[in-house]
């Protein structure tokens, strides 16, 4: 059976787990090439690609239906998914955020929170905003617009060759 360390001794352990093997520390030029190896994703990549996404998808609902109500849905409904994901790429991309670990866990979490808010009330304010409104066309924008987080994540897992 393994032995339990007390906190600090778990701290202070420089061994792999999965491995058993010292871990190693990257230096400034060892984590500068692994960035130019794999670049992060950039968060306004994800919204720009949500706009487009959310574009085509009320550019079909009109072609489908000949009706500029679902269009207009449609279009409100990218509208739910990409400004509270603007509100929040900008939040989490502000120098702030890289002050500190602490700073930037409390800025995403903020950000989430205002995301989730500026949804919701964007949500709320539908009816009242986009007349006629066709939920099944806001709702099917919606959900194709935050299907783009689920593709950001495997642009961000593929390797370059």
């Amino acid at each position: 059976m393994q032995q339990r360390h007390d906190r600090n001794d778990a701290w202070q352990d420089d061994d792999d787990e999965a491995t058993g093997r010292p871990f190693k520390r990257l230096s400034r030029e060892d984590a500068a090439r692994l960035r130019e190896i794999d670049p992060p994703l950039s968060p306004w990549r994800v919204v720009a690609v949500q706009a487009a996404v959310g574009a085509l998808v009320a550019l079909l609902g009109w072609l489908v239906t000949g009706r500029g109500e679902a269009a207009w849905s449609a279009l409100y409904g990218m509208a739910v998914a990409v400004i509270p994901g603007a509100l929040m790429a900008r939040g989490v991309t502000s120098g702030l955020t890289s002050m500190s670990p602490v700073v930037s866990a409390v800025s995403v979490m903020l950000w989430e929170s205002v995301k989730i808010a500026v949804s919701v009330v964007l949500l709320l304010l539908a009816p009242k905003l986009v007349r006629p409104l066709s939920w099944p066309a806001l709702l099917a924008a919606l959900a194709v617009c935050l299907s783009v987080y689920w593709f950001a994540l495997l642009w961000r897992g593929r390797k370059k060759s």
